[in-house]
């Protein structure tokens, strides 16, 4: 049974910094990691992805202010945003990848979630 716990989130000012965890408990055999966001009546937009390798990648909307960072030795996956803009306003998921199949933004490439963590800008 895989669990993924998610913490960090908060409201904060345009221009300041969150760092989001994610723990993950149960089967260890995962493809890669990533962070996905959802605002009400939108579907869900990759964020950032980590493969266990090593590669990463990032929405455009993020890059140079968001970075993504695995340590497999505590079975964590980060996101550390910077320079936060109102629109990244949502809630915010962790999820694992165990087949490994698909665009690793792509939420259909995930079979495991968590609960979610909200990030509010103003």
């Amino acid at each position: 049974h895989v669990q993924l716990v998610e913490s960090g989130g908060g409201s904060v000012q345009a221009g300041g910094s969150l760092n989001l965890s994610c723990t993950v408990s149960g089967y260890e055999n995962r493809r890669h990691m990533g962070w996905f966001r959802q605002v009400p009546g939108k579907g869900r937009e990759g964020v950032a992805a980590a493969s266990i390798g090593g590669a990463t990648d990032y929405a455009d909307s993020v890059k140079g202010r968001f970075t993504i960072s695995l340590d497999n030795a505590k079975n964590t996956l980060y996101l550390q945003m910077n320079s936060l803009k109102p629109e990244d306003t949502a809630m915010y998921y962790c999820a694992a990848a165990y087949n490994g199949k698909g665009s690793r933004l792509a939420d259909g490439a995930y079979e495991y979630w968590g609960q979610g963590t909200q990030v509010t800008v103003s």
